[in-house]
């Protein structure tokens, strides 16, 4: 292990992280507010730290793939456990335990929280909840590697690490010109949305706060109501329209600007993830309307902005889908599964890889009938190597082993079922409100501290999808390199 480039990036990413904090300390100070020193003391005690970490000299500046992995793990773990300290220090929690979960939340983008009166936090608060969901959305890594030439040197292995999805594609042939490239598509969808925002009547504040959580998909909001305490239709329908775009793979976006339409058309895991939106809204606003809603736009609505919040794991709510009929909140369910786009601001398995599951279903059933055949399987006339597939099926299992022991160990806080599925289903997918006891108009505040630590790390593993962590924790893992 070189340790030294290990030591080397991790003060990067902790002076970064910093740095990052200067925006919402400028706003406790403009609004001169009680959260003013926390800030001001965690900024210093996290630069401080990142400057000794920094000055660690290493000889090989080459990152391999258990540095990657390491630097990512960790990296992230760092992030969260000094970020968590401007909202210990400014009692918006009471325990640093609390603390730690609400800005994991953040950072990992899935917005579940244990705070249940958001409204009287202080502004600089507000806004650094919401802000680690930008940080957190395209990755703070990524962000390093666009800001930092000096990591060029092996970056790939910690964007493989960080990046969501079973495939790993460089847009662009460096690495740190793929990052930047992320994150110019990331600003000009961030630039698009607040102005979009403001026109509707939102103030720039919360159109920040709620743009912050709907680009990068996490879903931390300034009222407790969340977007429904905006009566507006406008407002429902732009939050919600950003939601489905920012669950679309980014680099797709790219490829728009570079002309290349045929390709985003052609896109399978494209097509298929419109495809899911429309019949789950359908299917769920016809299924409201005759149940509960005596109005058919307003079914449409509700469906549209939840099912996109769901699916792209945001977790903004307009009304508390808990109460709606069980055939629309076993779709929910499933979508919380299912995720968006792999290459997107969003948790969950990712479209792709249920994609790639149905193709391959299909050529199981087709074998049954032609036994000799070979039919490969490929993805946009494109031919997956079984090492892809092995990956995919493996991360499909192993996700379903974790969600049904997880299910079982949170149980033992003696909450329902549903309940414990959906708490596990919602942390674990980076999705944030579950049914039940953490439902839209609900919290994680109920479950004991050890429960939210074991939150804290289910959310981690499915933002860093389980194997970055899992990996690292292996012991063989750290005696050599595989």
């Amino acid at each position: 292990m070189n340790y030294g480039i290990v030591l080397r990036v991790l003060g990067s990413i902790l002076i970064l992280e910093s740095a990052l904090m200067v925006p919402s300390l400028l706003i406790s100070l403009y609004t001169n507010q009680w959260d003013k020193m926390p800030f001001l003391i965690t900024i210093l005690i996290t630069s401080i730290i990142g400057f000794i970490l920094l000055r660690k000299k290493n000889q090989n500046k080459h990152i391999s793939a258990r540095e990657g992995l390491a630097i990512v793990s960790l990296g992230w773990f760092l992030i969260s456990l000094f970020g968590a300290l401007p909202l210990y220090l400014s009692e918006s929690t009471p325990t640093y335990i609390d603390a730690f979960f609400e800005i994991v939340s953040g950072f990992t983008t899935t917005g579940a929280t244990v705070i249940a009166d958001v409204e009287v936090l202080p502004m600089g608060i507000l806004f650094w909840r919401s802000f680690t969901h930008w940080i957190g959305g395209m990755g703070i890594l990524v962000f390093t590697l666009a800001l930092l030439p000096a990591l060029g040197i092996g970056a790939f292995q910690i964007f493989k690490a960080e990046s969501p999805g079973p495939i790993a594609g460089k847009i662009a042939p460096r690495i740190r010109d793929t990052a930047k490239i992320l994150y110019g598509t990331y600003f000009a969808i961030t630039i698009i949305q607040v102005v979009f925002l403001k026109l509707g009547g939102m103030s720039l504040f919360d159109s920040l706060v709620y743009t912050f959580g709907t680009v990068g998909t996490g879903g931390f909001a300034t009222k407790n109501a969340s977007v429904g305490a905006y009566n507006s239709t406008y407002i429902h329908l732009v939050i919600g329209s950003f939601m489905v775009l920012s669950g679309v793979n980014f680099s797709l976006y790219y490829s728009l600007f570079k002309g290349k339409w045929r390709d985003v058309l052609k896109d399978e895991e494209l097509r298929l993830y419109f495809i899911i939106v429309g019949v789950a809204v359908l299917s769920i606003a016809i299924n409201l309307y005759s149940t509960v809603y005596s109005n058919l736009g307003l079914a449409f609505r509700d469906s549209f902005f939840q099912v996109g919040s769901i699916m792209t794991t945001t977790g903004y709510s307009t009304a508390n889908f808990d109460i709606w009929p069980t055939f629309s909140k076993a779709i929910l369910l499933l979508l919380m599964f299912t995720g968006a786009s792999a290459g997107s601001t969003a948790g969950g398995m990712k479209v792709i890889r249920i994609l790639i599951m149905l193709k391959l279903i299909k050529r199981e059933i087709l074998k049954i009938f032609h036994p000799r055949a070979m039919k490969p399987v490929k993805l946009n006339d494109k031919i997956l190597p079984n090492e892809t597939i092995a990956g995919i099926n493996s991360f499909v299992g192993l996700y379903i082993i974790i969600f049904a022991l997880s299910t079982i160990l949170v149980s033992l806080e003696g909450v329902d079922l549903e309940s414990a599925a959906s708490s596990v289903a919602a942390t674990l997918g980076n999705i944030g409100p579950g049914l039940g006891f953490v439902g839209p108009t609900s919290t994680f505040f109920g479950y004991s501290q050890i429960s939210k630590v074991f939150f804290s790390f289910l959310m981690l593993l499915g933002r860093l999808e389980l194997f970055t962590i899992i990996a690292l924790l292996a012991p063989r893992n750290w005696r050599r390199e595989i």
